[in-house]
């Protein structure tokens, strides 16, 4: 069993060498059990008063196998990086299904079996060591953005109460033994800065760093993502976290993807990740694009030197990952590039301060 410590200096030595993979859906995979509501609660909440079909998170505790195996999935197809299955496990979350009390097991288990199973894999094969991104999605609230379109003041959640849930969160997943802590789909950067401001006190609070991985969502083809920015403006707003990497998940397939993350391929002097959905959903909601289309697609952005760690998000599976880590294989990862100092600053835009 290696430390925190050597785990993280083998994926920072691993980025300067090769272009890493990231694992494919939770949510797709666990759609493939369809399980009813029974099968969400368990043995251990066969009684809780609330339906909880549909909450994945808690699947950790109900049904841990199930998530360890789409994580031996993941790895088997060839992933460097699996994330823990905790995308909705805060208290603001999870209060649409009376289990805030849940939360630091959740977070904490879900890094354990993710831990488990990256270890592993990295016994397998200690030249290909496998790491652990603590997931962090953005809460079903907005904190800059009003639920009701007659109030535009209105707020339903507040930064220090996203601050707090975030808080416990992360103290969970580190806990359990995150390698990285990743804040992702983030659809309103004032959730993220929430996430980010949490995830540093709870850093202070513990007395270590753990990279930082963050992702935003272009929600559709105007290239911003809900809150109004552009990819370039969502990179100056949390340039000053220093993250590990900067990237771009969900909402849209790689072919619509590729112009936002050569946005911040040129913008950003940090590594750059991405994970793509398996394209676009057709009229029933489903995934149609075939593995080798979305690895046709990533082995592109790598071969130009756009990318450092590609994986894949909604609708894409074990088959996907396995086809983008063949496409990858082999090919150099995106260089970091030099960027001139300068004051850079944003709005909905970017904005720099020329010289």
């Amino acid at each position: 069993m290696t430390s925190s410590a050597e785990r993280i200096a083998a994926l920072k030595e691993a980025l300067t060498t090769r272009v890493l993979v990231l694992d494919g859906a939770m949510g797709t995979m666990i759609q493939r059990y369809k399980l009813d509501e029974a099968g969400y609660r368990g043995t251990r909440f066969a009684s809780h008063p609330r339906d909880v079909r549909g909450n994945n998170d808690l699947l950790i505790l109900s049904q841990p196998k199930i998530i360890g195996d789409i994580h031996r999935d993941y790895l088997a197809a060839g992933a460097d990086i699996i994330e823990t299955n905790t995308f909705s496990s805060t208290t603001i979350a999870q209060a649409d299904y009376g289990m805030e009390p849940l939360v630091y097991e959740l977070n904490y288990e879900g890094a354990r079996i993710a831990r488990e199973a990256a270890d592993e894999y990295t016994a397998k094969n200690p030249a290909k060591p496998r790491f652990v991104a603590g997931a962090i999605g953005p809460t079903n609230r907005t904190a800059s953005i009003s639920p009701d379109v007659n109030d535009p003041g209105f707020r339903n959640v507040t930064f220090d109460e996203l601050r707090e849930a975030f808080k416990e969160q992360t103290r969970g997943l580190i806990d359990g033994g995150a390698d990285i802590i990743l804040v992702e789909t983030i659809i309103d950067t004032l959730n993220a800065k929430a996430a980010l401001f949490a995830v540093d006190e709870v850093f202070e609070e513990k007395g270590i760093v753990l990279p930082v991985m963050i992702s935003g969502t272009i929600t559709d083809q105007s290239g911003r993502i809900l809150s109004g920015q552009t990819a370039e403006a969502f990179w100056n707003s949390l340039r000053h976290v220093k993250p590990l990497t900067i990237g771009l998940n969900c909402a849209l397939g790689a072919a619509q993807l590729r112009p936002y993350i050569a946005e911040l391929s040129r913008v950003a002097d940090t590594y750059i990740h991405a994970y793509p959905n398996a394209g676009l959903p057709n009229e029933f909601g489903q995934y149609d694009e075939k593995p080798d289309e979305t690895a046709g697609h990533i082995m592109a952005w790598a071969k130009d030197g756009l990318v450092n760690i590609v994986g894949g998000c909604c609708g894409t599976t074990p088959d996907h990952i396995a086809a983008i880590a063949k496409s990858v294989g082999g090919l150099k990862p995106r260089k970091l590039p030099k960027i001139p100092v300068a004051m850079k600053l944003a709005g909905l835009e970017p904005f720099k301060l020329a010289s």
